[in-house]
């Protein structure tokens, strides 16, 4: 069997023609394997999804108990049969109940990533190499200059600047859905134990990371109708990136902008975001991981679904192992 009569691309999305399934498809389709909760990736209106039990429940938080006509869960290792091809679920590390979906038929086993990281991360399930014959693999960060510094030296970062500042509130920006939750988390693992403030778009999912057993401490909504501008002073504030530029961000004490995500590397995003206190810390892997997870994973052909493939592409000729771009449509990388 080739590959790509295993997998192979359709404008809903990657498509596994003899399990009649699709991975993460950008339209509704009759069966879908969703890797995990991100909108780009799991998007309601499949007649039936298949995924971790964490992902299920945050798409029925984001879209609503009918996201779906049907649904089934797939634990981490399950070998589950769909039409004579053999579909298992691996962790990721990228979010909560984020994994990488393998699928085998005829001794041939090829393994669709999802998004993926390879950093510690105390909300999610930590990735886990899977040997196969072909790796679909994301390239958000596929470019050299990509080496993402440590995620507690960025959190040290901020305390310092808490420590230095202790009359301006310090509004850090987090995607609702994994950042917010590692950022808090993270700043638990350093010892911060006041409260934290999070915007209220953010309150649903870190609930459920709560109930999920993801442990995040005191948090407190960061309103100031029953309350005082100074009463934020020295708080840390956790909202969406969008926060910034809504009225809501003017109610808090001489704020500085922070701003949690890989692309905080380039100096000029941040200036353009009227980043004050850019943190590099990212959900994606850097160029170093990704050129390292292919080599673990021992793969003799790589397919790219997203970000920047050029680079990644020629390192792996190089390497000489086989190199494709998808072309996928539908997949963001800008919301990191």
């Amino acid at each position: 069997m080739r590959p790509s009569e295993l997998l192979c691309t359709t404008p809903a999305g990657l498509y596994c023609p003899p399990g009649d399934f699709y991975i993460d498809p950008v339209r509704p389709v009759p069966r879908a394997l969703v890797t995990h909760g991100h909108a780009d990736h799991a998007r309601p209106g499949h007649g039936t999804v298949m995924a971790t039990e964490a992902t299920l429940k945050i798409m029925a938080a984001r879209y609503g108990k009918d996201f779906a006509g049907a649904r089934q869960v797939a634990g981490y290792g399950d070998r589950i049969e769909i039409g004579g091809v053999a579909a298992s679920f691996h962790p990721a590390g990228h979010v909560l109940g984020s994994a990488q979906i393998a699928v085998e038929k005829d001794g041939l086993r090829i393994v669709a990533s999802g998004d993926y990281k390879r950093r510690a991360d105390p909300t999610c399930a930590a990735f886990e190499p899977v040997a196969c014959d072909v790796f679909i693999t994301e390239a958000t960060f596929a470019l050299p200059v990509f080496r993402h510094p440590d995620d507690r030296g960025e959190i040290a970062r901020l305390m310092a600047s808490l420590e230095l500042f202790p009359d301006r509130a310090h509004l850090v920006g987090a995607y609702a859905l994994g950042k917010a939750q590692r950022v808090i988390a993270l700043l638990r693992e350093a010892g911060y134990d006041r409260t934290i403030f999070i915007h209220g778009a953010l309150k649903t999912l870190c609930d459920l990371y709560e109930a999920e057993g993801v442990e995040l401490g005191d948090l407190q909504p960061a309103t100031v109708e029953n309350g005082r501008k100074g009463d934020f002073a020295g708080a840390i504030v956790v909202c969406p990136p969008s926060a910034f530029a809504d009225r809501w961000a003017r109610r808090f004490p001489d704020p500085i902008a922070c701003f949690a995500s890989g692309w905080m590397m380039i100096r000029q995003r941040a200036r353009q975001r009227g980043v004050e206190l850019p943190l590099v810390i990212s959900d994606h892997s850097d160029w170093d991981e990704l050129i390292a997870t292919i080599r673990e994973v021992g793969a003799g052909e790589v397919w790219i679904t997203h970000g920047r493939d050029d680079a990644l592409t020629r390192w792996c000729e190089i390497e000489g192992i086989r190199a494709r771009p998808l072309h996928l449509v539908g997949y963001e990388d800008e919301a990191e």
